[in-house]
């Protein structure tokens, strides 16, 4: 499963949200592209307050404080 991981410098729950996808990617087919949403100003609009945010197929599934339950329960 390939998903957008909307993030920006600085942010600890970004920081947490990426090491639970590395956790996951080690068990299952997960796969990112990574989104610095200070450089992007229509995901910056879309998402300043709920970052981080993971998106899958256009829809923000997840996001603020992610676990690594969170995740799986995508599969």
């Amino acid at each position: 499963m390939h998903v957008t991981f909307y993030t920006k410098p600085g942010c600890h729950l970004c920081d947490e949200a990426e090491l639970m996808m590395k956790l996951v990617q080690e068990d299952f087919p997960l796969t990112w592209t990574k989104v610095d949403i200070e450089t992007d100003d229509e995901s910056h609009e879309k998402y300043m307050f709920m970052i981080p945010v993971i998106e899958r197929n256009g829809d923000a599934v997840l996001h603020g404080s992610i676990g690594y339950l969170d995740i799986i329960d995508l599969f």
